[in-house]
């Protein structure tokens, strides 16, 4: 299929962002399903089931991941599953499937991999003599309170484990779910090593279940906002991602709901396309915004210099050209208008790490 064609619709899976389960980059064969001209059974006996979302628990051997890329604001971060239930269609995050030699389609949203040992593993590595203290961000890639971490607590287990030893954390995330773990973000606010971020692009709950269908409604996530305003941990906007002519609208609208509820840092990104994302968001706009599909791709191809995606860090996070450009100003004055500071001016405190204490196997013997 080329670039710049919109692909065929196809049937949406409810509850699921991907339409589809295409091969990633590394697989040596493509499969293809074809059409026999025989259709669909009235009585839809042929219509497949719902792909049902499997956990696989794995143990880490390291969970500290390093960031050199300059247009990232953060060096630290953790990530305490692989793949992510909430089916963002736009999440670049989908092509890391692909190493698992898994699809970044349906597979990223229904076979799951949680690092159920992250907590032990984050102890060691802060233990390490070598060890240098910098705010550690939760939810680079993944969600870190996507549905099933109400179950597994993984996350929970790691803030505990940063709260004892008063090393500082960013949390990004688009679920309410983050408003279970006041009880450990509250002490770390008061000194000054937790600033959490709510992700919402949009207002629109419509949009929202077929864009991020198992990730909490947007209302919602502007009520999260107040309560964790409210309880004194710090809590910011993302209006991420942008989408042109689809959900752009909708930036001052988020900006003042937000700053409503209490948000005083604000960040924004827009719409990134890399590897196989390009073809999963090309088959969601055909089955869903059918009318707008080569509209988007469009805007999205002038914002990255003729093509579906420009890696160049640069611009990659907001895009280039006369669009580009008019979304900056918007979110600029609408910064302004309510009061925000921008992301990169989060400040929190590393002078208070304490390293765990570690036993040795040999102090056991005395």
């Amino acid at each position: 299929m080329s670039s710049q064609e919109i692909s065929r619709p196809r049937t949406p899976h409810k509850g699921r962002g991907a339409l589809s389960n295409p091969e990633g980059r590394f697989e040596p064969t493509v499969h293809r399903a074809e059409d026999d001209g025989w259709g669909i059974p009235p009585d839809g006996t042929d219509i497949a089931p719902r792909p049902a979302t499997t956990i696989t628990e794995e143990r880490s051997r390291s969970i500290i991941s390093r960031n050199d890329s300059p247009d990232v604001s953060f060096e630290q971060s953790i990530n305490p599953y692989r793949g992510c239930e909430h089916g963002c269609i736009y999440c670049y995050a989908r092509p890391s499937h692909a190493y698992l030699n898994l699809s970044p389609g349906l597979d990223f949203e229904t076979k799951l991999f949680a690092k159920i040992n992250a907590a032990e593993q984050l102890r060691k590595e802060l233990a390490k003599p070598g060890y240098r203290c910098s705010p550690i961000n939760l939810g680079a890639n993944t969600d870190p309170y996507q549905p099933i971490e109400r179950r597994l607590r993984i996350t929970r287990s790691i803030l505990e484990v940063l709260l004892e030893t008063k090393h500082p954390c960013t949390i990004v995330s688009k679920n309410a779910l983050v408003e279970r773990d006041l009880d450990l973000l509250r002490p770390m606010a008061k000194q000054q090593l937790v600033h959490v971020f709510i992700s919402c692009a949009h207002l629109d709950n419509h949009l929202a279940a077929k864009l991020e269908p198992r990730a909490s409604a947007p209302h919602r996530r502007i009520k999260a906002i107040k309560a964790l305003n409210d309880s004194g941990v710090p809590c910011g906007v993302l209006v991420a991602p942008i989408i042109p002519a689809l959900n752009d609208r909708h930036m001052e609208h988020v900006l003042e709901a937000a700053a409503q509820a209490g948000a005083k840092v604000a960040g924004y990104t827009t719409l990134r396309l890399p590897h196989e994302l390009k073809q999963l968001f090309r088959e969601w706009l055909a089955a869903h915004v059918p009318q707008r599909a080569e509209h988007v791709m469009s805007l999205v191809q002038q914002m990255n210099r003729g093509r579906d995606y420009d890696p160049d860090f640069r611009t990659r996070m907001h895009g280039q050209g006369v669009f580009a450009q008019l979304l900056s100003r918007r979110f600029d004055v609408g910064c302004a208008k309510y009061g925000y500071t921008r992301r990169g001016g989060v400040q929190l405190d590393t002078s208070k790490f304490t390293p765990p204490q570690t036993v040795s196997p040999q102090g056991r013997l005395f």
